[in-house]
């Protein structure tokens, strides 16, 4: 979630679909190397007094410096106890440099953003740009897939997280909002935390 979201009560956030329990949620932080998103404070704390396991985001911008990028976050999100990792949101390709040096700032950014956390980020893509650049070089990373194909009917084995759908209703949010699935239980997804 983000400013996209407007103000979100965080109270009765519980359901998707009035049917499906909500047990973590990601909000984003940071965009590029000098944007905070309006609503990260409001949602930090609420996701966190909903108890809900909360994740961070920053959403990169391929054309902006990787390093400015990773200290906005930095200064921006603090983690507790109990956090999921952070992650990185790559879906568009740079327009001013090769895609063989954005892969060079995205692995700075990763780097930088591990060393001050000690948690190994999650890189957040589309399942095209997962599988045309990133796939091979960052295989050593967890990843967050967005696929909306009707055809694709369960998570694949080596995506940690599904984005399948835009277009939900979720309960203390007006409007669509993104829904994704955890591939384990709510047990595993506790042992991914941040400790």
């Amino acid at each position: 979630m983000s400013e996209y979201q407007g103000k979100i009560d965080w109270l009765n956030l519980d359901t998707l679909e009035n049917k499906y329990p909500v047990h973590f949620v990601f909000i984003r932080a940071t965009v590029g190397d000098d944007r905070l998103d309006s609503q990260f404070k409001n949602n930090w704390l609420g996701a966190k007094k909903s108890k809900l396991l909360r994740g961070a985001y920053h959403y990169y911008r391929p054309n902006e410096n990787s390093l400015e990028q990773a200290e906005l976050f930095i200064t921006t999100v603090s983690l507790d106890k109990g956090d999921l990792p952070l992650v990185l949101d790559i879906e568009k390709l740079p327009q001013n440099q090769s895609v063989e040096r954005m892969k060079i700032g995205l692995k700075r950014w990763l780097t930088k953003v591990e060393e001050h956390y000690k948690v190994k980020p999650i890189i957040y893509t589309g399942e095209r740009y997962y599988d045309d650049f990133l796939k091979e070089e960052f295989s050593d990373y967890l990843f967050w897939i967005a696929n909306y194909n009707l055809l694709q009917e369960e998570i694949k084995e080596e995506w940690l997280f599904w984005q399948f759908t835009e277009k939900a209703s979720v309960n203390g949010i007006k409007g669509n909002v993104d829904v994704n699935i955890y591939n384990g239980d709510l047990k595993q997804l506790n042992y991914i935390t941040v400790e």
